[in-house]
């Protein structure tokens, strides 16, 4: 099943809540940290979601789509 628009913009804003890399968006995590999260099992729920599509992402050189819904979407927080 493919995300949602609505899934893909929270993705773009989320950023990682704690941790090494807290604070910085999941699109922008280093490639060997998603690995990382990705062989030791990435958590549960909604974060755990975005981290492995993040993996594709990256495995699959798209961080830019991402990157590009940050800026067409600006979060009005």
């Amino acid at each position: 099943m493919l995300p949602d628009k609505d899934f893909l913009i929270k993705l773009a804003h989320t950023k990682m809540p704690y941790g090494k890399y807290k604070d910085r968006y999941l699109i922008d995590l280093p490639e060997y940290y998603v690995v990382w999260y990705h062989k030791k099992g990435v958590p549960k729920g909604i974060l755990g979601t975005m981290l492995k599509l993040v993996y594709e992402l990256k495995l699959n050189g798209l961080e830019d789509l991402i990157r590009n819904i940050k800026r067409q979407y600006p979060n009005e927080d």
